[in-house]
């Protein structure tokens, strides 16, 4: 397991993540992350960085700065978001049966961390990226899931309640 997490799929079978805690070397993709607004149906090795090559633009919108980029000849603006604190990317590959002896027939859903990302770009097709953009809005839910998941002591409800009689 390994500093993994366990869950069951839809099928019974087992799924294990090794998020590499024991130690391991992962890449550090941080600045290198994009969400862009399309679908690439190609799963290949390719020269990203000969044709996609965002620049800063110098504009910030909304305490955003923006940056420029073109792919397949489309303008996209975007910036580049730190994820909330306490929260980390990684991106996940099938462990190979050759790298560990652990991996076995029994156990085929091993899934073992890349690489990790702190921050991610937010693209956009022809406008300004804003905070009401879908994507950013998202991240909003993190610090709504940690409001309704906290754990409230009795001297924080008295502490409401004095508050709310005066």
């Amino acid at each position: 397991m390994d500093g993994g997490s366990l869950n069951r799929s839809s099928t019974g079978s087992m799924t294990t993540v090794d998020f590499g805690w024991n130690g391991d070397c992962v890449a550090d993709l941080s600045g290198k992350v994009h969400q862009l607004p399309c679908c690439i149906k190609y799963k290949g090795p390719t020269s990203v960085s000969h044709y996609f090559r965002p620049k800063p633009t110098g504009v910030e919108i909304d305490g955003l700065s923006v940056e420029e980029a073109y792919f397949r000849g489309r303008n996209l603006q975007g910036t580049t978001i730190p994820l909330p604190q306490g929260y980390s990317g990684f991106v996940l590959g099938k462990r190979n049966a050759d790298k560990s002896a652990e991996v076995s027939k029994e156990d085929p859903n091993c899934w073992e961390t890349n690489a990790k990302f702190d921050n991610m770009t937010i693209w956009n097709h022809d406008i300004h990226p804003s905070h009401d953009d879908a994507f950013i809005r998202a991240f909003h839910w993190f610090s709504v899931a940690k409001a309704l998941h906290q754990t409230v002591s009795i001297q924080d409800l008295e502490s409401e309640c004095n508050e709310e009689l005066k």
